[in-house]
């Protein structure tokens, strides 16, 4: 799929009429099974397991996450947004100063560039994640910047 870009000399061609997008993929079977999801050094890096939902958003990505009991990520901060909400497990996340405590149900929002970490306070059960962030539309615009202590 060739991709098209535009700058400012292009202003004029912007069209009167919304045209549909049509992409070939519309679907990830299978995410957390799937070979397209996997990214061992990713999930390496993170010191936690991540899965990546591969489709063609070019604004918004999905991944599924987990951290196993007592498990933790890295403290890190990045230039995109971030909703996450738990489907499984409890815990609690460092966002900035602030001490947020979540279990399955809630939904947590990580603002643009708070330093933030995220611990699953169970010594038992498994947290189980998805993250939704504005990430692609900022690398589109080479604005997605990400740094991890």
């Amino acid at each position: 799929m060739k991709e098209t870009f535009f700058s400012s000399g292009d202003f004029g061609k912007v069209p009167g009429e919304l045209l549909e997008d049509k992409p070939a993929k519309l679907i990830h079977e299978d995410v957390l099974n799937s070979e397209l999801s996997q990214d061992l050094n990713f999930s390496n890096e993170r010191r936690h397991k991540v899965a990546m939902v591969n489709l063609p958003s070019k604004v918004l990505s999905m991944t599924l996450g987990g951290l196993q009991p007592g498990q933790s990520t890295r403290k890190h901060r990045h230039s995109y947004e971030t909703i996450i909400y738990i489907v499984d497990g409890e815990g609690y996340s460092l966002i900035g100063e602030q001490h947020v405590s979540w279990k399955a149900g809630d939904a947590i929002y990580v603002p643009v560039w708070a330093w933030h970490q995220h611990v699953n306070s169970s010594a038992i059960d498994e947290v189980f994640y998805i993250a939704c962030e504005n990430a692609p539309m900022l690398q589109n615009l080479g604005l997605a910047v990400r740094e991890e202590l």
